[in-house]
């Protein structure tokens, strides 16, 4: 591992060894993404809807299989818990996992379940639509406690857990209580993607990352400047929002993430902290958020304040919205990014 520039800072190339010896458990919602790429010459004339001429296909680990995958082009090791189906396609999960070095020792299979799957039909850089397929089922408390034992047994060498809840049913009350009282005394940095409209009790987790309207929506109150452009920290019903969601989660953080305004982080010990989105063309957003939590997530794991780590995942998330398709950032993109915007070292 390259050496750190000071006593309280690291290189980039030191933070990203750090990053390499992290163990991350992603537990949440798995599925698959399909994506047809193709080109458009004319329109149908059955209907006024393009004809795709289909060029290609790929098919990639989606939902919190694409959390995974975001982590693993940093060396750390990875591991998946979550739920799919007997059906073809997830045999098609499976091979993409495997193509990325994520292993499904901690996942479910089902024959009950469908596996989720969203394709997404490309045509000159440009999404023409995308089909899901998903059948919604709460997830059974016999089910949760099974997953709970498999998780069980990784706790002891595991750093973090990301818990990515894509509102699909795998995230329950049983789940995260069976799941935060097995990893309790471990000293495991926890961090959360939640849904809205899932009453889950987060007490006890590190950090929680809603996105603008999930963070309203959570505390019941209304954003009377999504669209204004108002300066995040002069706008009061976000910062009220973020105060209450502190309360209610009684985590040691809140991170917001506001698209085109970039983070914000709240902390139970410290003034807001407002990260400003890094001009870059926006291409694609899909994973953005991905990205986000699994970067931040690493860089609490490698010893740095939230505020710094939210940083680093800012940059991350603006290097992967300038990418086609639910594509992760590579390591020596995270690598320059960090000596760009921090030439003295990352602090600690």
């Amino acid at each position: 591992m390259a050496s750190s520039m000071g006593e309280n800072s690291l290189s980039p190339e030191a933070l990203i060894g750090r990053f390499a010896e992290q163990r991350i458990l992603v537990v949440g919602d798995v599925m698959l993404d399909w994506f047809i790429w193709g080109s458009v010459s004319r329109i149908s004339p059955e209907a006024p809807v393009p004809v795709v001429e289909v060029q290609s296909e790929s098919r990639y680990p989606g939902g919190a299989a694409n959390v995974a995958r975001n982590i693993t082009p940093f060396g750390a090791t990875v591991e998946l818990s979550g739920l799919y189906g007997t059906d073809p396609n997830g045999t098609l999960l499976e091979g993409a996992l495997a193509d990325n070095g994520i292993g499904m020792e901690l996942c479910l299979r089902r024959e009950e379940y469908q596996t989720i799957t969203k394709t997404r039909v490309v045509a000159r850089h440009q999404q023409v639509v995308r089909i899901d397929r998903e059948k919604r089922r709460p997830l059974v408390p016999a089910l949760a406690a099974e997953l709970v034992e498999r998780i069980r047994t990784v706790l002891p060498r595991i750093d973090g857990i990301i818990i990515e809840d894509y509102g699909k049913g795998l995230i329950s009350a049983e789940l995260v209580t069976g799941l935060l009282t097995a990893a309790a005394g471990h000293g495991i940095i926890v961090t959360v993607d939640p849904k809205p409209g899932n009453p889950i009790e987060w007490r006890g987790v590190t950090t929680v990352k809603p996105n603008r309207s999930e963070a309203f929506a959570c505390a019941g109150i209304e954003d009377l400047h999504r669209d204004a452009g108002v300066d995040p920290l002069s706008d009061e019903p976000l910062l009220a929002t973020g105060r209450a969601l502190l309360e209610k989660w009684s985590c040691a953080q809140v991170l917001l993430t506001l698209g085109e305004q970039g983070m914000l982080v709240f902390s139970d010990d410290a003034a807001p902290v407002h990260l400003p989105a890094k001009a870059r063309e926006v291409f694609d957003v899909s994973g953005a958020g991905d990205t986000a939590i699994a970067v931040y997530t690493l860089g609490l794991c490698s010893g740095l304040s939230a505020a710094v780590a939210a940083h680093v995942s800012n940059l991350a998330s603006s290097i992967v919205v300038g990418k086609l398709g639910t594509t992760p950032i590579e390591r020596d993109e995270l690598l320059a990014a960090i000596g760009l915007n921090f030439p003295d070292g990352v602090p600690l």
